[in-house]
Protein backbone atom coordinates (compact mmCIF):
# COMPACT_ATOMS: atom_id res chain seq x y z
CA UNK A 1 0.00 0.00 0.00
CA UNK A 2 1.18 3.51 -0.80
CA UNK A 3 1.43 6.17 1.89
CA UNK A 4 1.00 9.93 1.62
CA UNK A 5 2.37 12.44 4.11
CA UNK A 6 0.39 15.69 4.13
CA UNK A 7 2.96 18.48 4.16
CA UNK A 8 1.60 21.46 2.23
CA UNK A 9 0.33 23.55 5.14
CA UNK A 10 1.69 26.98 5.97
CA UNK A 11 2.06 26.41 9.72
CA UNK A 12 0.86 29.87 10.82
CA UNK A 13 0.92 29.04 14.55
CA UNK A 14 4.57 28.05 14.30
CA UNK A 15 5.71 31.36 12.86
CA UNK A 16 8.35 32.75 12.75
CA UNK A 17 9.96 29.29 12.49
CA UNK A 18 7.84 28.39 9.47
CA UNK A 19 8.72 31.61 7.66
CA UNK A 20 11.99 29.90 6.77
CA UNK A 21 11.21 26.19 7.17
CA UNK A 22 8.10 24.15 6.31
CA UNK A 23 6.45 22.76 9.43
CA UNK A 24 7.17 19.07 8.69
CA UNK A 25 10.88 19.90 8.26
CA UNK A 26 11.28 21.46 11.70
CA UNK A 27 13.79 19.68 13.90
CA UNK A 28 12.82 17.93 17.13
CA UNK A 29 15.62 15.96 18.70
CA UNK A 30 17.71 13.92 16.27
CA UNK A 31 15.42 14.23 13.25
CA UNK A 32 12.97 16.50 11.50
CA UNK A 33 9.28 15.82 12.14
CA UNK A 34 8.68 14.25 8.74
CA UNK A 35 11.75 12.03 9.10
CA UNK A 36 10.30 10.34 12.18
CA UNK A 37 7.23 9.49 10.09
CA UNK A 38 9.29 8.28 7.12
CA UNK A 39 11.43 6.05 9.34
CA UNK A 40 8.32 4.58 10.99
CA UNK A 41 6.56 3.98 7.67
CA UNK A 42 9.57 2.26 6.12
CA UNK A 43 9.99 0.09 9.21
CA UNK A 44 6.35 -0.94 8.85
CA UNK A 45 6.79 -1.82 5.17
CA UNK A 46 5.42 1.35 3.58
CA UNK A 47 8.22 2.27 1.20
CA UNK A 48 6.27 3.97 -1.61
CA UNK A 49 5.65 7.45 -0.20
CA UNK A 50 4.04 10.56 -1.70
CA UNK A 51 4.58 13.98 -0.14
CA UNK A 52 2.45 16.97 -1.13
CA UNK A 53 4.14 20.36 -1.03
CA UNK A 54 3.29 24.05 -1.35
CA UNK A 55 5.01 26.35 1.17
CA UNK A 56 8.79 26.42 0.55
CA UNK A 57 8.33 23.27 -1.51
CA UNK A 58 11.90 23.10 -2.82
CA UNK A 59 13.23 22.38 0.67
CA UNK A 60 11.53 18.97 0.75
CA UNK A 61 13.38 17.64 -2.27
CA UNK A 62 16.63 19.30 -1.21
CA UNK A 63 16.53 17.55 2.19
CA UNK A 64 14.66 14.31 1.50
CA UNK A 65 15.55 13.68 -2.14
CA UNK A 66 14.06 10.62 -3.77
CA UNK A 67 13.92 8.76 -0.45
CA UNK A 68 16.85 6.44 -1.13
CA UNK A 69 18.61 7.47 2.07
CA UNK A 70 15.58 6.20 4.03
CA UNK A 71 15.07 3.00 2.07
CA UNK A 72 11.98 4.50 0.43
CA UNK A 73 10.83 5.83 -2.91
CA UNK A 74 9.51 9.37 -2.45
CA UNK A 75 7.37 11.13 -5.04
CA UNK A 76 6.14 14.71 -4.75
CA UNK A 77 2.73 16.19 -5.44
CA UNK A 78 3.14 19.96 -5.89
CA UNK A 79 0.30 22.33 -5.08
CA UNK A 80 -0.21 26.04 -5.77
CA UNK A 81 0.91 28.54 -3.17
CA UNK A 82 -1.48 28.36 -0.23
CA UNK A 83 -2.14 24.67 -0.77
CA UNK A 84 -5.36 22.82 -1.52
CA UNK A 85 -6.38 21.83 2.05
CA UNK A 86 -6.49 18.18 3.09
CA UNK A 87 -9.03 16.65 0.72
CA UNK A 88 -7.91 18.87 -2.16
CA UNK A 89 -4.33 17.75 -1.66
CA UNK A 90 -5.34 14.10 -1.71
CA UNK A 91 -7.48 14.58 -4.84
CA UNK A 92 -4.54 16.29 -6.55
CA UNK A 93 -2.30 13.33 -5.69
CA UNK A 94 -4.70 10.59 -6.84
CA UNK A 95 -2.75 9.99 -10.09
CA UNK A 96 0.22 9.06 -7.90
CA UNK A 97 -1.82 7.18 -5.28
CA UNK A 98 -3.62 4.94 -7.74
CA UNK A 99 -6.94 3.12 -7.54
CA UNK A 100 -6.32 1.07 -4.39
CA UNK A 101 -6.63 2.10 -0.71
CA UNK A 102 -3.77 4.20 0.62
CA UNK A 103 -2.46 5.41 3.96
CA UNK A 104 -2.62 9.10 4.87
CA UNK A 105 -0.48 10.61 7.64
CA UNK A 106 -0.37 14.25 8.67
CA UNK A 107 3.11 15.71 8.34
CA UNK A 108 2.97 17.59 11.65
CA UNK A 109 2.43 14.72 14.09
CA UNK A 110 4.79 12.56 16.12
CA UNK A 111 3.66 9.14 17.31
CA UNK A 112 4.76 5.61 18.09
CA UNK A 113 1.66 4.20 16.38
CA UNK A 114 2.41 0.76 14.82
CA UNK A 115 1.65 1.46 11.15
CA UNK A 116 2.22 -2.19 10.26
CA UNK A 117 -1.23 -3.05 11.62
CA UNK A 118 -2.85 -0.97 8.89
CA UNK A 119 -3.34 -2.54 5.47
CA UNK A 120 -5.87 -2.75 2.65
CA UNK A 121 -7.59 -5.40 4.77
CA UNK A 122 -8.43 -2.61 7.23
CA UNK A 123 -11.25 -1.58 4.89
CA UNK A 124 -14.28 -3.84 4.56
CA UNK A 125 -16.38 -3.89 1.41
CA UNK A 126 -18.55 -1.07 2.80
CA UNK A 127 -15.74 1.08 4.18
CA UNK A 128 -14.45 4.18 2.46
CA UNK A 129 -11.92 4.90 5.20
CA UNK A 130 -10.57 3.75 8.54
CA UNK A 131 -9.40 6.43 10.97
CA UNK A 132 -7.11 6.21 13.96
CA UNK A 133 -8.45 8.21 16.91
CA UNK A 134 -6.62 9.30 20.06
CA UNK A 135 -7.70 10.59 23.46
CA UNK A 136 -8.36 14.31 23.35
CA UNK A 137 -5.35 16.61 23.86
CA UNK A 138 -5.68 19.90 25.71
CA UNK A 139 -6.05 21.86 22.47
CA UNK A 140 -9.01 19.74 21.30
CA UNK A 141 -10.90 18.87 24.50
CA UNK A 142 -14.24 18.08 22.84
CA UNK A 143 -12.86 15.69 20.24
CA UNK A 144 -13.96 15.10 16.65
CA UNK A 145 -15.82 11.80 16.32
CA UNK A 146 -17.53 9.23 18.49
CA UNK A 147 -16.61 5.56 18.19
CA UNK A 148 -19.45 3.06 18.40
CA UNK A 149 -17.99 -0.42 18.31
CA UNK A 150 -15.77 -0.14 15.21
CA UNK A 151 -17.82 2.50 13.38
CA UNK A 152 -17.42 6.26 13.64
CA UNK A 153 -20.29 8.57 14.48
CA UNK A 154 -20.61 12.34 14.35
CA UNK A 155 -22.58 12.27 17.59
CA UNK A 156 -22.05 10.60 20.93
CA UNK A 157 -21.39 11.24 24.59
CA UNK A 158 -17.67 10.57 24.20
CA UNK A 159 -15.76 11.91 21.22
CA UNK A 160 -12.13 11.34 20.37
CA UNK A 161 -9.63 13.27 18.28
CA UNK A 162 -8.69 12.28 14.74
CA UNK A 163 -4.97 11.53 14.88
CA UNK A 164 -4.18 12.44 11.29
CA UNK A 165 -3.66 8.76 10.45
CA UNK A 166 -6.07 6.81 8.28
CA UNK A 167 -6.53 4.39 5.42
CA UNK A 168 -8.64 5.82 2.58
CA UNK A 169 -10.27 4.33 -0.47
CA UNK A 170 -10.02 6.58 -3.54
CA UNK A 171 -13.79 6.22 -4.02
CA UNK A 172 -14.23 8.68 -1.12
CA UNK A 173 -12.98 11.38 -3.50
CA UNK A 174 -14.75 10.13 -6.63
CA UNK A 175 -16.07 12.83 -8.94
CA UNK A 176 -14.35 15.70 -7.13
CA UNK A 177 -12.25 18.18 -9.07
CA UNK A 178 -8.84 19.42 -7.94
CA UNK A 179 -9.57 22.50 -5.84
CA UNK A 180 -9.27 23.71 -2.26
CA UNK A 181 -11.40 21.24 -0.32
CA UNK A 182 -11.45 20.31 3.38
CA UNK A 183 -11.62 16.69 4.48
CA UNK A 184 -14.17 16.86 7.30
CA UNK A 185 -17.32 17.35 5.14
CA UNK A 186 -16.42 14.21 3.16
CA UNK A 187 -15.85 12.28 6.37
CA UNK A 188 -19.15 13.41 7.91
CA UNK A 189 -21.04 12.39 4.78
CA UNK A 190 -19.41 8.94 4.79
CA UNK A 191 -19.94 8.58 8.56
CA UNK A 192 -23.65 9.33 8.12
CA UNK A 193 -23.77 6.41 5.67
CA UNK A 194 -21.86 4.15 8.11
CA UNK A 195 -18.91 3.87 5.75
CA UNK A 196 -16.13 4.90 8.17
CA UNK A 197 -14.54 2.52 10.65
CA UNK A 198 -12.08 3.50 13.34
CA UNK A 199 -9.93 2.51 16.27
CA UNK A 200 -8.73 4.20 19.43
CA UNK A 201 -4.97 4.40 19.93
CA UNK A 202 -3.79 5.17 23.45
CA UNK A 203 -0.05 5.23 22.87
CA UNK A 204 2.19 8.23 22.33
CA UNK A 205 0.91 10.91 19.95
CA UNK A 206 1.51 14.64 19.59
CA UNK A 207 0.16 17.22 17.17
CA UNK A 208 3.03 19.67 16.75
CA UNK A 209 0.94 22.76 16.03
CA UNK A 210 2.69 25.35 18.19
CA UNK A 211 6.22 26.30 19.20
CA UNK A 212 5.45 25.18 22.75
CA UNK A 213 4.48 21.69 21.56
CA UNK A 214 7.56 21.52 19.33
CA UNK A 215 9.77 22.42 22.29
CA UNK A 216 7.98 19.86 24.48
CA UNK A 217 8.63 17.16 21.89
CA UNK A 218 12.29 18.13 21.51
CA UNK A 219 12.68 17.86 25.30
CA UNK A 220 10.92 14.49 25.31
CA UNK A 221 13.20 13.14 22.58
CA UNK A 222 16.46 14.15 24.23
CA UNK A 223 18.79 11.15 24.58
Amino acid sequence: MKAMILSAGRGERLRPLTDQTPKPLLQAGKYRLIEYTIHALVKAGFTDIIINTAHLAEQFFDLLGDGQQYGATISYSPEPQGGLETAGGIINALPLLGDKPFLIVNGDIWTDYPYQQLSTATLTSNNLCHLVLVTNPEHNPHGDFALNSSLLSGQGDTKYTYSGIGVFHPDLFSGLDVQRYPLKPLLLKAIAQQQVSGELYQGQWSDIGTIERLNDLAEKLKP
